[in-house]
């Protein structure tokens, strides 16, 4: 009976011992690769221009990988969309100065975009 349990306690050990060491394995990044700051620029002007905000006619620059966002909009969601956009087609960072505006009142909260439906 000892012989047991002293084998199920070093089975047990040896199962946690390997269990933790897999957990501090540094991950390896897989893509190391970016693509060119022109290449980044052109994806998110041809997605911005099949876009509902290209008609805020915002501007984009990319320089090192971060994509920078200027321009004026009166619907906050299109800043954020703005910032989505530029991720998705390769910016490892973005700075958005897209201001909010639009016909509001001063203290009065933005407009925020409607949903149509049918």
């Amino acid at each position: 009976m000892r012989k047991f349990i002293l084998f199920l306690l070093l089975a047990c050990c040896g199962a946690w011992a390997s269990n933790s060491a897999s957990r501090t394995v540094p991950r390896v990044q897989q893509n190391s690769t970016r693509a060119s700051d022109a290449e980044i620029e052109q994806t998110i002007r041809t997605k911005l221009a099949k876009s509902k905000i290209g008609k805020d006619g915002f501007q984009v620059h990319v320089k090192g990988g971060i994509a920078t966002w200027e321009g004026h909009t009166g619907v906050l969601q299109h800043k954020g969309a703005a910032t989505r956009m530029a991720k998705s087609a390769g910016a490892v960072r973005v700075v958005n100065n897209i201001a909010v505006t639009g016909n509001r009142r001063p203290g009065e909260s933005p407009r925020h975009a409607t949903v149509k439906s049918d």
